[in-house]
Order: C-alpha cells, then sequence, then structure tokens
C-alpha cells in the first residue's frame, strides 16, 4: 500500500478527502453541515444531496480497497468490485431523484467521514470492518424505518421505494463483509489485531468529532436534535449473518434485548 494523503481532524489524523467538483463545499464535523429536522421541500432535497454522498463515499471506500490492496483474495476483490456497482447506482439513482425535485449537486455542504475514517486503515480486512461491517450495519438499522417517514412524513413514495431498492443490497454489502472478516480472521490470527486496531481507531475517530453538547448547525437546528439513530435491526442483521451473540452484545449496549426476545417469541 503506497503512503496517503492526510488531514486532522480536532487532532485526529485521517485520510484526506476524495476528489470534489467545485461546486461542492466539503465540511469536516457536523457544525459546518446544513440540516432541517422538518420535511420541507429543501429538507428533502438535503436529506437526498447528503445520502448521495454518503453512497458516492461508500463507493470510493470500496474501490480504493482494490487499488490499495491487489494481492487480496480473487473473491474478496470481486465483492467489492460488485459493491463499487451497486453504490454507484445508489448513488446515480439519488442524483436523479434530487434533480427531479428540482435539486442540483452542491446545492449542500458534504462531509466524508466514513471515507476519511475507513481509507486511513492499512489493512483490507480493517477497512470492511469498519466500512461494511460497521457503518453500514448502522445504516442498515437506519433503513429499516427512514423509507416508513418519507412515505408517513414527506408523502415521497418515489424516494421510499428508492430507498428500499438501496436497504435490499446494503444486506449483502455487510453480509460479505461479515464473511470474510471471520475468514481472514480463521487463516491468520494477526488479522484479529488489525480489527481490533480498526474498531478502537473508528471509535476514538467518532469521540473526537463527536458535537460537542448544545451545537448547532448552520441553520441554527441542534446537531444532536437531527442526529439520527435507529434500533438494531435484529431481522437484517441476522440476513447480514451477525451472530446471535453479536447482536445480543448490540442490543445489551443499547438497553434493548426485549427486542431479541420479541423477535424469538
Amino acid at each position: 500500500m503506497d503512503p496517503i494523503e492526510t488531514k486532522i481532524v480536532r487532532g485526529t489524523k485521517m485520510r484526506k478527502d476524495p476528489a470534489r467538483e467545485a461546486c461542492f463545499i466539503v465540511a469536516d464535523t457536523d457544525d459546518q453541515m446544513i440540516s432541517w429536522p422538518d420535511w420541507s421541500e429543501q429538507s428533502k432535497r438535503e436529506r437526498i444531496h447528503r445520502h448521495m454522498n454518503n453512497e458516492m463515499t461508500t463507493t470510493e471506500v470500496a474501490a480504493q480497497c482494490l487499488a490499495d490492496f491487489p494481492d487480496t483474495d480473487w473473491d474478496l476483490r470481486m465483492e467489492l468490485a460488485r459493491q463499487v456497482w451497486d453504490e454507484s447506482r445508489h448513488c446515480m439513482g439519488l442524483y436523479r431523484r434530487l434533480k427531479q425535485l428540482g435539486g442540483r449537486k452542491g446545492e449542500f455542504p458534504i462531509a466524508n467521514f466514513e471515507w476519511a475514517v475507513s481509507s486511513y486503515l492499512d489493512s483490507v480486512v480493517g477497512r470492511i470492518t469498519v466500512m461494511n461491517r460497521t457503518f453500514e450495519a448502522g445504516t442498515m438499522d437506519l433503513m429499516a424505518f427512514i423509507p416508513d417517514g418519507w412515505r408517513e412524513k414527506g408523502n415521497d413514495y418515489q424516494t421510499a421505494e428508492l430507498l428500499d431498492a438501496i436497504a435490499a443490497d446494503e444486506i449483502h454489502h455487510v453480509r460479505f463483509a461479515n464473511q470474510w472478516v471471520h475468514k481472514l480472521c480463521a487463516n491468520d490470527k494477526r488479522n484479529l489485531f488489525k480489527v481490533a486496531q480498526a474498531v478502537s481507531y473508528m471509535d476514538a475517530a467518532q469521540k473526537a468529532l463527536a458535537p460537542p453538547e448544545g451545537s448547532t448547525n448552520l441553520m441554527g437546528v441542534s446537531v444532536e436534535e437531527f442526529s439520527q439513530t435507529a434500533p438494531i435491526n435484529v431481522e437484517d442483521r441476522r440476513l447480514a449473518e451477525f451472530t446471535d451473540d453479536e447482536i445480543s452484545t448490540l442490543l445489551r449496549q443499547h438497553d434493548l434485548e426485549s427486542l431479541l426476545e420479541q423477535q424469538e417469541a
């Protein structure tokens, strides 16, 4: 792996942002972003614009793995290549929808946190642990209810259907990462250390960049108010081949063990 360009945000070294067209304003933290908690037309466009860039970022993380780790097992490289195709389709679908709603690329600031963290790591097992098995799995939790929000609050069934289609692909992206993290660690115990290092770095970066209490974004909206959290999506995590022990651990961390009991009833 060749040396990478880096940046420092709030004392944390991360990979430098990927290239973006001049129309984009690139932010490092949530307080530099724009968002609204309502379902106005501008809020809808911002949500889609943000998601569009997130999908592009995921495309770039997977593609960068192919470039940085050419000696990776061929079957894993094929999974990453298919993910590049999937994520690029997602990005273009969201871009088309943004334009249909009167939006344009660069209309709102973007942030590339998941790229900056995932692509800073120096092993493919570390990257798929953080990007796919953690960040994408978190998105999978959110996508269990976000499309319904677009239907019920946004009155936008077309965007909801697009998001449903995207969510179906994400399950496989998390699943292949789960399969390969287990396989790589079983084949070489040193990969367990790389996974632990990757998770530790991700946790430290998230803590460093977490918005200070009471902070607001550029529109004066509380960052904490707008931040999206979701219950653990037990059903889809099982489809993505998280073990029951892994799911139980996540539920205990969120005081949500009753959800597992409901699934088993």
